[in-house]
């Protein structure tokens, strides 16, 4: 599965605009990236109830929504969508995975579909392979995922899969791309500070203002 290129084109065109609001390692020297999700504030805000700050909390420091097992499979998945290459780090180095979590924790909707489509990959593995996913082999996934990742190419009864696919991708793309890793793997800069020199020459000159 090529990486940035099929999942630009592919990948963000698809992403949810509630998911992006709501919301390295390729090197040994590459510092490591903090998590997608928001960080807890230090004071409650004035602005806001008691009930929200209490759910923040209880966000930021509760029990995960996956075990163990459902993470790794996570995890697995999170980095065949976005895996390692020259230019920056996995889905995994970016703590993608955490942000999984935290969004099924945050917006329970994606926790049924999630946790579903993880048992759905398990059986389908352990018909065809006699394995879970996160045990088969990496060609074994792979065959897998390729009758999942391309919904016009699957079959009718790879509708569940294609379904917890697509679901995945937005979500393994929303915690990249909103990260420093993926900013600079997409070469966002943003607003930059600069200086003011005034307005140009050539402006001033079409306004009839060059000598005020």
């Amino acid at each position: 599965m090529n990486r940035r290129d099929s999942l630009k084109a592919i990948g963000l065109g698809t992403l949810s605009t509630g998911l992006l609001l709501e919301a390295c390692k390729g090197k040994e020297e590459r510092k490591e990236v903090k998590a997608a999700a928001p960080t807890q504030p230090s004071e409650p805000d004035p602005g806001r109830q008691t009930w929200e700050v209490e759910r923040d909390e209880q966000l930021m420091n509760g029990p995960k929504f996956f075990t163990a097992a459902e993470m790794a499979a996570i995890t697995i998945l999170a980095d065949m969508i976005i895996p390692k290459d020259e230019k920056s780090g996995s889905a995994s180095d970016a703590k993608v995975p955490d942000f999984i979590d935290f969004i099924a924790r945050d917006m329970p909707d994606h926790q049924v579909p999630l946790r579903g489509g993880l048992r759905w990959l398990d059986l389908q593995c352990l018909n065809r392979y006699n394995n879970i996913f996160a045990a088969c082999t990496e060609k074994q996934r792979i065959e897998m995922i390729d009758r999942i990742a391309y919904p016009l190419k699957a079959t009718p009864d790879m509708k569940q899969g294609v379904a917890f696919f697509n679901r995945m991708r937005d979500l393994t793309a929303t915690g990249f791309f909103t990260t420093k890793m993926g900013f600079e793997d997409l070469g966002y800069v943003g607003n930059q500070p600069n200086q003011w020199t005034g307005v140009p020459k050539d402006v001033l000159k079409q306004y009839g203002m060059e000598n005020v």
